[in-house]
């Protein structure tokens, strides 16, 4: 078990820390870990947990994933860590040389043209047969419930629910947009807080994916819409992307830190600038928290890895250098010495050759599941293809349009891929599932939270409450309200360019559960800035 301090951390907890013994469930939305905690009470194990609320935060919380989006996970079970990357492609028939002659320079944000395969769907079928013990009607029961008959709007879903309806309204003008909408602004504005929203289209799709495990979305009727709304609109993606998709068993990539082994997804994932920040910052001796000798490494080992994360992360088949050089000790070491004591631009280096959901689940038999799943920016591309509910993700958009870069777009490409779920193990046990969604800050929540956790020795509750950085570019860091003024003060003097956050929203939201391997007990913090939850039995 992990030996947390004793003390009372200054930063006072928003949220109490939970034990369980049978079960936990921790996400960002109460009525999501509930479908989770309703399948371990069923016979289910934590895998049929996570997908019921996986698929119930594509009704619950559709501000942040949905159906049409894409999807990782790290599985522990029968003592072994299991990988799987359920992103999607470029479709076949897109291309940087096809964007050009239409007269683009980069590929937009929103519409059509961002739209690669789904692999959400394919993720839950995918775990479920695999893993599951419950069939997956059962499993997605609750989702299809909810969106069937509604739900009310929780605080922070419904102020970012308004905020992306807003701004959708002044920049989605045409036909392609009227179906997200319909769907999501039935009644011409954004629903209320405490108001109900359902949608029968969402809830119909659902029941299609249960009934045939996902195979009307890829290979069936839901296939064919998506392929003749593409068709009518101008778009790319068609029935035969979806037709030779299948989401991928990966080994995940770790690094040991401090005795404990962290894990992540390997590239097209940005989990590896987590573990090269780790690499680089095991080196150096922290005794403390809140100093500024403490923050000042953390900021500058995140720069160094985001630098060659965004030259060198790519799909696989496409990366210039090999993941494992970029993880090795004598890169880190050669890294580790650019950091000084003023804050340096961040340059790639050169290897020796050779808006998203977060959720955690566990059972009493020792699975656990960290799930990770998104449709990127919000609602995403601002597509909802009519009669399904979907809402397409714009994952696209991160592709480069310079044909040299190894993450350059290209037809069957996956793309550069923001969402990372974590796992952390001890001498080949389990210790747990985490992750800190939110777009680029998630590898810097992920540092933050193990050392708060490994370095710092706070309980998983304390480790997501305290106040958080976030590197942004260059030299600017951004930092949260609550972060202690005199360390900023010190930070700017060292040549970070400090800017105070007007809000909590970009610095990522959290989920944790440890577990004492000696008695089973199941230790959860959730994030205190959303509308998160432990369910726990």
């Amino acid at each position: 078990m992990l030996n947390y301090d004793p003390i009372h951390y200054p930063y006072p907890s928003r949220r109490s820390i939970v034990f369980a013994k049978n079960g936990m469930v921790a996400t960002s939305q109460p009525l999501a870990a509930q479908a989770g905690l309703e399948m371990l009470k069923k016979g289910g194990n934590a895998i049929d947990a996570a997908i019921a609320t996986a698929a119930c935060l594509t009704v619950v919380e559709p501000t942040s994933n949905g159906i049409g989006g894409d999807a990782f996970a790290l599985v522990w079970t029968n003592g072994k860590l299991h990988g799987l990357n359920a992103s999607g492609p470029a479709p076949q028939g897109i291309s940087i040389e096809v964007l050009q002659r239409k007269g683009l320079s980069e590929i937009p944000k929103y519409g059509l043209l961002p739209v690669t395969v789904p692999g959400a769907p394919s993720a839950w079928a995918a775990l479920s047969e695999r893993f599951g013990k419950l069939p997956l009607t059962e499993v997605l029961a609750p989702a299809i419930t909810y969106a069937e008959s509604g739900f009310p709007i929780t605080p922070i879903l419904g102020v970012n629910w308004k905020r992306s309806f807003d701004h959708y309204k002044q920049i989605l003008k045409s036909e392609v947009f009227q179906g997200w909408f319909q769907t999501f602004a039935p009644e011409g504005r954004a629903p209320e807080i405490g108001g109900i929203w359902r949608s029968s289209d969402h809830a119909k799709t659902l029941q299609a994916i249960a009934e045939t495990k996902a195979e009307s979305f890829y290979r069936g009727e839901i296939a064919e819409k998506i392929d003749r709304f593409f068709r009518k609109h101008g778009g790319y993606l068609r029935k035969e992307d979806l037709e030779a998709y299948r989401p991928e068993w990966v080994t995940p990539i770790g690094v040991n830190y401090r005795g404990y082994d962290v894990w992540e997804i390997p590239p097209n994932g940005h989990g590896l600038v987590a573990l090269m920040a780790l690499n680089i910052l095991k080196g150096f001796d922290f005794s403390e928290r809140d100093t500024v000798d403490t923050f000042h490494k953390q900021i500058e080992a995140i720069k160094l890895a985001y630098a060659d994360g965004k030259k060198y992360i790519a799909d696989p088949r496409n990366m210039s250098v090999r993941v494992e050089d970029l993880l090795s000790d004598a890169y880190a070491e050669e890294r580790r010495k650019l950091i000084g004591k003023e804050a340096l631009e961040p340059e790639p280096g050169q290897p020796p050759k050779g808006g998203t959901v977060y959720l955690a689940t566990a059972d009493r038999d020792g699975n656990m599941v960290s799930f990770i799943q998104s449709n990127y920016m919000g609602f995403g591309s601002g597509v909802v293809v009519p009669g399904t509910g979907i809402a397409l993700h714009n994952r696209g958009h991160n592709f480069s349009f310079d044909p040299k870069h190894d993450n350059a777009l290209e037809p069957g490409k996956r793309p550069y891929h923001t969402i990372i779920p974590g796992f952390l193990t001890k001498d080949e046990q389990p210790v747990g599932p985490f992750g800190v969604m939110g777009a680029f800050m998630q590898p810097q929540g992920h540092v933050q939270v193990i050392m708060n956790t490994i370095d710092f020795h706070l309980n998983p509750q304390a480790a997501l409450d305290v106040p958080r950085w976030q590197w942004i570019e260059w030299k600017t860091v951004e930092l949260e309200h609550s972060f202690p003024p005199s360390l900023a003060e010190a930070l700017a003097r060292m040549g970070h360019d400090i800017k105070w956050a007007s809000g909590s929203d970009s610095f990522g939201r959290g989920q944790i559960i440890w577990r004492n391997n000696e008695n089973g007990v199941l230790v959860g913090g959730t994030e205190p800035r959303t509308d998160g939850q432990i369910a726990a039995w």
